[in-house]
C-alpha cells in the first residue's frame, strides 16, 4: 500500500466518523476540511471533494450542493463503515478506543 492510499484510507474514515457523529449525519465541506486538518492532513477543496465523490460511488454518502458549497450526508452504510460494523477497501477500519 502506497503512502496516498495510506493516507486517503484515513481521510475517508475521518470524513465518515466525522459525520456519524453529528447528530443530522451531515456537515458541509468547510467543516470537513478543517476536521482533516485538526487531524493532520491539510487538503485542498478539490482534493476534498474528489474523496466525497469516492465516498458517494461507494454508497457511504450522499453530495448535494448549497449554492457553491458542498453537503456530505451520511448513508446506513457509510455508518456502519465508520463504525466498524462493516469494512470497505480503501476506508481505513476505526481503532479500538482504550
Amino acid at each position: 500500500m502506497s503512502f496516498r492510499d495510506v493516507t486517503a484510507a484515513d481521510q475517508r474514515l475521518i470524513v465518515l466518523q466525522t459525520l456519524e457523529e453529528d447528530p443530522g449525519y451531515s456537515h458541509n465541506e468547510g467543516v470537513l476540511r478543517s476536521v482533516l486538518g485538526t487531524f493532520g492532513h491539510q487538503v485542498s477543496r478539490d482534493a476534498l471533494r474528489t474523496e466525497l465523490a469516492w465516498l458517494a460511488e461507494q454508497g457511504l454518502i450522499t453530495v448535494s450542493d448549497a449554492g457553491s458549497v458542498q453537503v456530505a450526508k451520511l448513508t446506513a452504510r457509510g455508518q456502519d463503515v465508520a463504525t466498524g460494523a462493516a469494512r470497505v477497501p480503501g476506508v481505513a477500519r476505526p481503532r479500538l478506543e482504550g
